[in-house]
Formats: structure tokens, sequence, C-alpha cells
């Protein structure tokens, strides 16, 4: 039976995922008004999103993650949607667990973007929510991933010690987020010129400054992908954002970044970044 309300719908963006996979996460998401974008260059999901009775758009070499989810978004506005599941193709997630989320959503009107609690294939907690990228630490990830990690920064960066209980997050994971149609569509939805990572980021904090960004750790989806990250070939667009935003002084970054220190435990120091230790984080969360 379809628990999912009528004015739900969902979007992936596919690339070269495998169309067994993408088709089983489809079956779970019968009911929904989906929206698909292809962006292999043989159209191999065709078949199984149209199967799936989903809304199919073939588009090689242009379906960004940005690009593709704005045209879901502005068709399932157009379709009379609501609340809307920015889905990763590597998802499992059970139909009872969206329900719960998408309840969540309608119940509390001031949230705009909403997380669940993910983990990995072997039950491990993914911390995929994230502070807003600060120059300094963007560069330190991809320069000395190890120091960055072995100094505590990508603890902290990742909110590790907050995952046990809801809260308020600055930015939400891509592999699953829902959103408020109506809220993403005032902020003026994914800026189609910035990679995931950061678009993510963007969207985001333009919510942030109308609704809440939150987390809610009593649904639970598996992720099984590898995380999204920008990369060298896309540091133009870093740089696009971060002239969007600011450099060194970002004064909304710093005070966003701080509520979201505090409420995992750890108080905030220079840039945004913590003073201390972080809570450790579980091996089951």
């Amino acid at each position: 039976m379809n628990v999912l309300p009528s004015d739900t719908s969902c979007s992936l963006v596919c690339g070269s995922q495998a169309p067994a996979h993408v088709e089983r996460l489809l079956a779970t998401l019968a009911g929904m008004r989906i929206y698909l974008v292809d962006a292999s260059r043989d159209g191999r999901l065709r078949a199984p999103a149209l199967r799936a009775g989903a809304h199919y758009r073939h588009a090689p070499g242009d379906a960004s993650h940005a690009r593709g989810h704005n045209w879901a978004l502005r068709a399932a506005a157009a379709a009379g949607s609501r609340h809307h599941a920015i889905l990763d193709p590597g998802l499992e997630v059970a139909p009872a667990g969206l329900a719960r989320l998408f309840a969540c959503l309608r119940r509390d009107p001031g949230i705009g973007l909403l997380a669940p609690r993910v983990r990995g294939p072997g039950g491990r907690l993914r911390p995929l929510c994230t502070l807003l990228p600060h120059p300094c630490g963007f560069l330190a990830r991809r320069v000395a991933p190890l120091l960055y990690r072995a100094s505590g920064c990508l603890a902290r960066h990742e909110l590790h010690g907050g995952y046990a209980r809801p809260m308020d997050v600055p930015v939400p994971p891509l592999c699953c987020t829902l959103l408020r149609v109506e809220v993403a569509l005032d902020a003026g939805l994914f800026d189609e010129r910035l990679p995931a990572e950061l678009a993510q980021a963007d969207l985001a904090r333009r919510v942030g400054r109308a609704a809440r960004v939150a987390y809610l750790p009593h649904v639970t989806v598996v992720h099984a992908g590898p995380r999204a990250r920008t990369g060298w070939r896309e540091l133009p667009a870093a740089l696009r954002y971060f002239d969007k935003w600011g450099w060194w002084r970002d004064e909304e970054r710093a005070r966003i970044n701080a509520r979201a220190l505090r409420a995992c435990g750890v108080m905030p120091g220079r840039m945004g970044h913590a003073a201390g230790p972080p809570a450790r984080l579980g091996a089951r969360g």
C-alpha cells in the first residue's frame, strides 16, 4: 500500500549507475511522482524509468546535479508537488521512512530542508551533514587530507558528536534531502554554475535565511555510493562560490557554523572551526 501523500515527488540524476540498481530503487518509490535524469550516452535507464512510471529525461553530457534537479523541481512544482526528495541513485530507502520524513515536513512548516540519518551498507554511520565551507578547509581537504583528518578539522566539519539527536545543520547530505518546494523556488533553486557539493551548500544557505535546515535521526537510509567532492577540475567553480559568499570575512558563515558546533557540544574557534576535540563518532552512530 502506498503510504506517501499524493503531493510528494522525488528526483534522481543518474550517471554510470547499473540499471539493475536504479531499478531496485525505483521499485521502492512506486506510487510517487518520480523524475529521472539519465546522463548515460546510450539512454540505458529509459526502459526501467518508463516501467516505473517516471518522468524521464535523457541528457548525456548535460546532467549536472544542479541542472538535473532544477529541471525536476520546476516540473514537480508545475504538477502540484509541495514536498520533494532529492535522492542519490546509490540510495536504499524504505517507503515508510520517506513517509515519516514527509510527515515531518508537513507537521513543521518552519523546516525548509530535511535530512535523515545516513548509514553505509555495513551499518556504520556516515556523517554527511557539514559546516558551510571555508576556503582554508576547502583547500586543506584537497592538499593535505590526512593532516586535515588527524587534526580533528574533518570531524568538526562533519559535525561528529551531533548525530544522535535532531539538530539544525548548515548543509544537509547530498544523497537524501527533502525540501519544501515553495521554499526552494523562493530561494532560487540550485546554482547551476556550481558542482554538486557547493551547489548543495549554496542552496542550504539561501533556504536557511527563510527556514530551518534540519537533521532527523529517527529515519535511517543506506547509501553505498561515494561521497560527492569538488575536485581540482572544478576549482574555477569553487572560486565562484567564495566570490559569491565571501572569502576570509564572512560573518553569516561564522554565525551559522558556530551555532551548529555548539549544538554538537563543541566550542567554535577562529574561522568557524572548533576549539578543542570533537565528540567521538561511534562506529554505529
